[in-house]
């Protein structure tokens, strides 16, 4: 595993895209930091560009690396090497890169700008780990969707709906949810169907730490008494270790059943 782990990641440092990747993390980074009068508003920005750059291009490029990768994966199974440890190195050598690129794209212009020797150091920090589960968590999701199709259309196809589905379509059911349901205590259900994206997840727990969950109102206030304590943030880190985990097992069971 750690072969095809060095061997890929060499090979994915290379690409043109991670560069690029990394170059918009270091142009956001900057924007936010020039017009922002504080870290906390920067932390903030960089917090919704993030949420939905993250998730997308760790499945899109995800999606992109199966594909042409697949020779080779095929390649290494022909040798008397185990199916999860081809397919392992594969998917940690992409979620290692592209955990690179944000983190250093994020990190140089924050620690230019003294984001270390400030208040807001812990919510830049949970900022960076966020992101980094996020990646995690949708690069498993893309390699699973392409391992379910064999047409590169329709994989992307897939690709993007589950995106669309997290980032967009899943607060629209949610806020709908709540309104129709609004004569019901919900604040329970409410913090339930959050820890079911991980990416609202992810959202909430930054706001907390950053002490402006009342801007969000009543749902802030909720979120506070849940997930404001030690008991909260450890339930949204099994949620977080969930959402990493069960895409991972559903990939292996495909991966030792499929005829390749």
């Amino acid at each position: 595993m750690l072969k095809v782990f060095k061997y890929s990641f060499y090979n994915l440092f290379r690409s043109l895209w991670l560069v690029i990747y990394m170059a918009f993390f270091l142009i956001a980074s900057s924007a936010m930091l020039l017009f922002a009068n504080t870290f906390e508003k920067a932390i903030v920005s960089m917090m919704s560009v993030a949420l939905g750059v993250i998730p997308l291009i760790s499945i899109l490029f995800g999606i992109m690396y199966y594909y042409s990768s697949r020779e080779f994966a095929e390649l290494l199974l022909a040798q008397p090497l185990k199916r999860f440890h081809v397919f392992l190195g594969l998917i940690a050598a992409l979620a290692v890169s592209l955990t690179l690129c944000f983190t250093i794209g994020t990190l140089i212009p924050f620690g230019l700008y003294g984001v270390f020797l400030s208040d807001a150091l812990a919510s830049f920090i949970i900022l960076i780990i966020t992101g980094i589960v996020l990646t995690v968590i949708f690069v498993t999701i893309s390699f699973y969707i392409s391992l379910l199709n064999e047409n590169r259309i329709k994989g992307f196809g897939f690709g993007i709906l589950i995106w669309l589905y997290f980032a967009v379509l899943y607060d629209g059911i949610f806020l709908l949810c709540l309104i129709m349901f609004q004569d019901y205590p919900l604040e329970g259900v409410t913090v339930g169907l959050t820890l079911l994206n991980p990416i609202d997840t992810a959202r909430v727990m930054v706001l907390l730490k950053m002490e402006i969950s009342s801007l969000m109102g009543y749902t802030g206030a909720v979120f506070k008494e849940y997930l404001g304590t030690a008991k909260g943030i450890t339930i949204a880190a099994f949620s977080f270790f969930f959402w990493m985990g069960m895409p991972f097992w559903l990939f292996v069971r495909k991966v030792r059943s499929k005829d390749f």
